[in-house]
């Protein structure tokens, strides 16, 4: 293992040795039927003078949202200087030794790694992130020695804020309600910044970097690498999604399912 990655091979050979229940789910888990292009979406449109223009953009959300659950945006305001910097600064971050990760309280204390209540393989997740609290981002004390990621995380949230803020909107006036209505969802005291990072795993191909699971969120604004493995469930089958460089992806969360129920 690499001494930046942390011990994730602990918990896969505490696990490797149980047998669970078989899972009605598993072969479908293993069928990834294609690579995907999710829906494209150029955000420009909204900022059209032509009322048409930004009508058929808004209609266009609500109906990847609706019928995918996931779409892509291009010219979506955030500059692609201030995604390279994020990365670099993340990348940085994670080549920390793990012992440091988990003991010097950068990032409020939100290192987590693996999977601590996995009980078998299969809810085994071959990963680390720190989840930071969006009203803690621009705190000096989260950030300790690193001085330079704070710089970058305070412009990359304040940038995600404003595009999550107007996609609530549309997806709220698509519902027939007020964009005020959804003002409280959007607020930094209920909102995360994630960064996310799944290292190579050398023992077993069937393990997930992430485990199948639905975002809780309202919506999830995702900058993905040009690694590629993001999968999603679409009409009962796993279809993988193909990078785009220059692309967003949204995926709407089970809190947006249940707040449209009602509406």
């Amino acid at each position: 293992m690499v001494e930046s990655n942390p011990p994730l091979l602990n918990n896969y050979l505490q696990h490797s040795n149980k047998i669970s229940a078989p899972d009605c789910n598993d072969e479908e888990r293993k069928l990834v039927i294609r690579e995907c292009q999710l829906p494209l979406i150029d955000l420009n449109a909204l900022n059209s003078l032509d009322k048409s223009e930004r009508q058929a953009c808004s209609e266009a959300i609500s109906k990847a949202s609706s019928e995918w659950g996931f779409f892509q945006l291009v010219n979506h305001g955030i500059s692609t200087e201030l995604l390279r910097k994020m990365r670099r600064e993340q990348a940085r971050l994670f080549l920390t030794p793990f012992e440091k990760k988990v003991t010097c309280g950068v990032l409020n204390n939100s290192y987590r790694w693996g999977s601590p209540t996995a009980t078998c393989l299969k809810q085994l997740s071959w990963s680390e992130a720190f989840h930071v609290p969006l009203d803690k981002v621009s705190e000096p004390a989260c950030y300790g020695e690193f001085t330079s990621l704070r710089e970058v995380m305070i412009e990359f949230a304040t940038e995600m804020s404003k595009l999550a803020r107007l996609l609530a909107g549309v997806l709220a006036e698509n519902l027939g309600s007020q964009r005020e209505e959804f003002d409280d969802i959007c607020h930094e005291s209920t909102c995360f910044l994630r960064l996310n990072h799944y290292p190579v795993c050398p023992v077993s191909p069937n393990i997930s970097a992430f485990v199948p699971h639905t975002d809780s969120d309202f919506l999830t604004i995702l900058y993905q690498d040009q690694v590629g493995g993001l999968q999603l469930m679409k009409d009962c089958k796993w279809v993988a999604v193909k990078p785009n460089q220059d692309a967003l992806i949204v995926n709407i969360g089970d809190l947006f399912q249940v707040k449209s129920s009602f509406i």
